[in-house]
Parts: C-alpha cells; structure tokens; sequence
C-alpha cells in the first residue's frame, strides 16, 4: 500500500506573495511625448529609448511641427479674374476679391479653449432668418449678424483683435504673399478620363464600346483577388476644400474692399474665399 500524502501538501494557498520583477526600464528615465500642459492630446506615448526627443509620429510633435501665421485673416468674395500688366509689359493673370463688412466676432484664448483663434464674420444676414443662440452670441460681441463665420487659428497672443473690429483691404499690403482658401467648383459624377487625365483605349483595333471605359480594377489571384485602396475610379469630382499657397498681392483698394491678388483661386464666381498671411513666405512688417 502506497505512503498516504497529506491533503495540505496537495491544496494550492490561496495568496502567494510575489517580490516586483525588475522592470526593462529600471534605472532609466521614461520620457513623455506629449507637450506639457498640453490641452486635448492623449497621454502618454512613451519612448521605450528612454531619448527625450519626441516621437516624430506623435500628435505633440505634429503640434510643435505645424506653422501658423501671427495675424488673422478675413474673408472675401471672389468677383471674377483679370489681367494686369506689369511695369515690364507683361500680362499677369489675376483674381479680384471684395471684402464686404468683415469684422471680428470672438476670439479664442489658450487658457479657455486650448488654442489663440480669431472668429471672423462677412457681410450681413437679416436677423429673423438668425437663430435666438446666435443672435445672443452677436449681441455679446456687440456686431450685426452676419451671413458667414470663419475660424482663423493665430500663433500667439499677438495674433488676436477685440470683437467688433472691421478687417478692411488695407489689412493687406501690396506685395506680400497670402494663402487663399475655397471649395472647389463641384463636377457632380464624372468618369475617369475627365476625373483623372487618362488618355483612354485605344479608338480601333478591336475595341468596341469601351474607348473610355476604366479597364481592370486590379490583379487576380495574385494581388489578393481585391481592389488596391486608393484605386482611381470614376466618382464624384470637385466641391473639395482648395488651398492655393503664395500668391502675390498685386493691388489693393481700401476704399472699395478689393484685393487683387495674382493667379487663380477656387471656386466659381460669387463664391467666399479665406485669405491669410503665407506660412511659407516671410510675414509681413506690420
């Protein structure tokens, strides 16, 4: 007959005390890639390095990596295109905006709302077609209603303006760069030799009822038997936000609320446009 074995050397105890494991950052310095006091972002990626150089995929370091210009911007109409000639003779195509009645609503402040931002409004809306939340809010800020309100991120504290002030053409100086923003005039569904360029099928040899056709979507067996992301189609084309960056300010007339600025802007005639200083030119001397 077998050794009996007590029942208490078979039982597993409930709790076994375990000492802290050494951990593979032990003795080293966790650094955060989050910018202090930094309002909004998810904390905390950290670097498994222990390097207090930011991550260059983290939100604080595309925080610290993003431009913003030092001024406000304001908004505008754009009335048609042009041309100028310059001293030299030459033809310089151009596009007129009018400024009408753009004042400053609101501004944004760091402590408040995490960042400096200058609330703009353009032309002017009857007050019965205006909701009672936002006639309140233009009563605080002492302006009539407007028809449209923009947002313009600024730099700093510098950047902001009391509400009520107006935004007139000479905000704007005669040779300086400016980005101008706008939707993009809208195609409806187009196909894809107008969407994106192509050049079509061959016009004979064979090919029947298919010269403009798109053709293969994508390999079989061996690319997966699926369509690629990002395949080009046909879809809807246009009435996309547009930046065009660094055009040149050609003239400017304060006195009828028109800005010219060279090249063509998005958008069709009639259409409102955001100007503000380029972030990639140098700002100018206020």
């Amino acid at each position: 007959m077998p050794p009996r074995i007590p029942i208490t050397a078979v039982l597993r105890p409930r709790y076994i005390p375990r000492t802290a494991a050494p951990s593979f950052l032990a003795g080293r310095t966790q650094f955060s890639t989050s910018a202090s006091n930094a309002f909004g972002l998810r904390p905390k990626r950290v670097s498994s390095s222990g390097s207090p150089v930011l991550l260059e995929a983290s939100r604080a370091a595309a925080l610290a990596r993003r431009q913003l210009p030092n001024r406000t911007g304001a908004l505008a109409y754009k009335t048609g295109m042009t041309a100028i000639y310059n001293p030299d003779g030459v033809r310089v195509p151009c596009t007129v905006l009018l400024l009408d009645r753009v004042q400053v609503i609101a501004v944004k402040d760091q402590q408040t709302h995490g960042y400096w931002a200058v609330q703009v409004g353009l032309g002017w809306r009857n007050p019965k077609n205006v909701t009672r939340p936002m006639l309140g809010h233009y009563e605080n800020c002492g302006v009539a209603p407007k028809k449209l309100l923009r947002e313009f991120r600024v730099a700093d504290q510098s950047g902001l303006m009391p509400p009520g002030t107006q935004i007139k053409a000479h905000h704007f100086s005669v040779g300086q760069f400016v980005d101008v923003r706008a939707n993009s005039k809208g195609k409806g569904f187009a196909g894809g030799m107008k969407r994106w360029g192509w050049s079509g099928q061959p016009a004979s040899h064979g090919n029947s009822l298919t010269h403009r056709a798109m053709g293969s979507a994508g390999q079989s067996q061996g690319g997966g038997s699926r369509v690629l992301p990002g395949k080009r189609m046909a879809g809807r084309m246009g009435g996309n936000r547009h930046t065009v960056q660094n055009l040149k300010v050609l003239q400017v007339q304060p006195e009828l609320g028109i800005v010219v600025v060279s090249g063509c802007v998005s958008g069709p005639k009639g259409c409102v446009v955001e100007l503000q200083d380029a972030i990639k030119k140098p700002m100018p001397a206020v």
